[in-house]
């Protein structure tokens, strides 16, 4: 995770595999991506964006007692989107 400047589409990628491996914790993600989606100084090409704001909220639970609004089902597909987005622009 990037703690200087702002993250790549790499970073941002990074982070959703961390989440799925269990390496990162979805409040770690959330607050992490909420800090660049705050950021309203910053340009962000439409991809990072749609994953950053995926990322920001992956923690909202889902209010039936304990689990996520997202279950890790969702996140995985939302990385296997992310890279089929990203394969795509290549």
């Amino acid at each position: 995770m990037s703690f200087g400047g702002q993250p790549v589409l790499d970073e941002v990628e990074a982070l959703f595999v961390a989440v799925v491996e269990g390496r990162v914790s979805r409040d770690e993600a959330d607050r992490w991506a909420a800090r660049w989606v705050g950021d309203d100084a910053l340009v962000w090409d439409d991809l990072t964006w749609w994953a950053l704001n995926l990322l920001h909220g992956i923690d909202l639970p889902d209010g039936l007692g304990g689990g996520y609004l997202h279950d890790d089902d969702q996140v995985r597909e939302w990385l296997r989107e992310l890279r089929r987005r990203r394969a795509s622009q290549t």
